[in-house]
């Protein structure tokens, strides 16, 4: 009986192709990096539109920072804006970030501190593209803008 017992127990368990040798990447991992594509601002009704790069960096296995590029010109520039941990999930080969609210502040090209608020951030990273929408707030203007990116990945190595 007891060799019955311990030819079942070892009969079971496997030793081979089955066993996972090699740990799943971390979500953040597989989509930092630098995304280049278009964006298009819309401001008080208004869209308007250019290329731009977005930056993902890994704050967590499955969180990421996004940088939101500079935007305008001259007094009109708004600084690049940084989103912190943005929550990763994944459901088949698409990974998406979601993230309420996040308020920061940045010093703008005159050394004054201005605060700014992103909210509703939506970011589906699927192979290689990625595509962003978003809502800003940024100092005093009295309006919002409403963002959207869609951009491919421009760099081999993923940024951590």
């Amino acid at each position: 009986m007891m060799v019955a017992a311990v030819a079942i127990v070892f009969g079971m368990s496997s030793c081979g192709s089955d066993d996972n040798d090699d740990p799943e990447v971390a979500l953040a991992a597989q989509v930092s990096g630098s995304y280049t594509g278009q964006e298009i601002l819309t401001v008080d009704g208004e869209p308007d539109e250019g290329s731009a790069t977005f930056v993902f960096s890994k704050s967590s296995d499955t969180s990421v920072d996004m940088t939101i590029p500079q935007y305008g010109m001259g007094m009109m520039t708004l600084p690049a804006l940084p989103v912190k941990n943005i929550p990763l999930t994944k459901s088949g080969s698409t990974i998406t970030g979601k993230l309420a609210s996040y308020a920061g502040s940045v010093t703008n090209a005159d050394g004054a501190e201005k605060a700014y608020t992103i909210s509703d951030v939506t970011v589906i990273f699927n192979d290689k593209t990625v595509v962003v929408t978003f809502t800003m707030k940024y100092g005093n203007m009295p309006f919002v803008f409403a963002g959207q990116f869609t951009g491919t990945r421009s760099l081999s190595k993923p940024l951590e």
